[in-house]
């Protein structure tokens, strides 16, 4: 329900974001480029040759579901063409991104109560950026507020359903988990380079990309190590 929050802005800036497409798309990709390092980085902890391939495998996978959807009648919604393909694959890639955060929930919650509680509040807080990084992308495209939170929501719904498994089979789960992070990572960063800087390159200009990208990322990343201490 949190990642839903992160349209809730959209209620007041909805107007101004419509005249302002390429830079909404800059803050978006800095929000996935963060987000991205932040998983790479915790399933090192866990395992670096399991990231590097989750990493990998993620790549894999993002470049193979490209070139299916490319000159493929796609509609998401009311979008169709460029827009629906674009936002199909913005909410599948969050989408995959939670299943990863939900096995982080049972494991956590396989090592005591406090833990698991204190990082189910950690990822619902962080949800909200990644629900405005959705937004970002399906408000100035036509989607209606409504329509983008509720999208962000179902984005997170892996969270819960791969939470109860993990938790019950946690030394199953455990050794999967840095795949999980590192495979979210890699289409995460293909996204943003292939997808969005680019389209965003050519709505606005490159210093203006530039400064709100940095400003996204910067952000996001003091976000993130402010919740973790």
């Amino acid at each position: 329900m949190a990642t839903g929050l992160g349209a809730l802005p959209f209620l007041f800036t909805r107007r101004i974001l419509a005249h302002r497409l390429g830079l909404a798309n800059a803050a978006a990709a800095g929000l996935m480029l963060s987000a991205s390092f932040g998983l790479i980085y915790e399933g090192v902890h866990s395992g670096l040759g399991r990231t590097l391939l989750g990493v990998f495998l993620g790549l894999l996978f993002i470049q193979v579901s490209h070139r299916y959807l490319e000159g493929r009648e796609v509609s998401f919604g009311a979008l169709s063409g460029l827009d629906a393909r674009k936002a199909l694959m913005m909410v599948g890639i969050m989408t995959l991104h939670s299943f990863a955060e939900g096995v982080g929930v049972g494991v956590a919650f396989g090592g005591g109560e406090a833990l698991g509680v204190f990082i189910t509040l950690a990822i619902a807080v962080q949800n909200i950026p990644e629900g405005l990084a959705i937004s970002l992308v399906l408000i100035p495209r036509g989607v209606s507020v409504l329509g983008a939170a509720l999208w962000s929501i179902f984005s997170s719904l892996p969270q819960p359903l791969m939470a109860v498994p993990a938790y019950l089979f946690v030394e199953a789960f455990k050794p999967a988990l840095p795949v999980g992070l590192g495979f979210a990572a890699g289409a995460m960063i293909w996204m943003v380079a292939a997808e969005i800087l680019p389209e965003t390159l050519r709505e606005a200009k490159a210093e203006g990309v530039a400064t709100v990208l940095t400003l996204a990322v910067a952000l996001m990343v003091a976000f993130q190590i402010l919740l973790g201490g």
